[in-house]
């Protein structure tokens, strides 16, 4: 099995409901996508959204990354988001991962995603998870 947790920051309130929208749209994708165990998500402080998900492997994962309308969401995010960053891990169980084990394999393997305009944390290379 694979998990995977994405934390994004939105840079603005404007941001907020076509961020909605497009996520909305990507989570409902993910939910009926073959191969997908479970999909969470959560907001934390100010404009921070986290999603969590468990995949049957990465081949099914791959194909919800590279299918709409994930991938017609993506684009958006470049501009939209100042801080962004994921990460995907192995493991043993068909049980989804706890927001406390996601947040603690962002912090040790998390991969930060190219944003146009990247907060001072993003542009220091480092990993927010407030």
């Amino acid at each position: 099995m694979l998990a995977a947790v994405t934390r994004l920051r939105l840079r603005s309130w404007r941001f907020l409901i076509p961020f909605v929208i497009q996520a909305s749209r990507a989570r409902k994708q993910a939910a009926n996508s073959l191969g997908c165990h479970g999909v969470v998500t959560r907001k934390t402080r100010g404009l921070a959204f986290w999603t969590l998900s468990l995949w049957e492997d990465e081949a099914r994962l791959s194909a919800f990354l590279t299918g709409s309308p994930h991938r017609d969401g993506m684009p958006k995010l470049f501009p939209w988001c100042d801080e962004a960053v994921t990460v995907h891990w192995r493991v043993e169980s068909q049980r989804m991962p706890g927001w406390q084990e996601a947040t603690l394999q962002l912090q040790r393997g998390g991969r930060l995603l190219r944003v146009k305009f990247p907060s001072r944390v993003q542009s220091e290379r480092l990993i927010n998870v407030t």
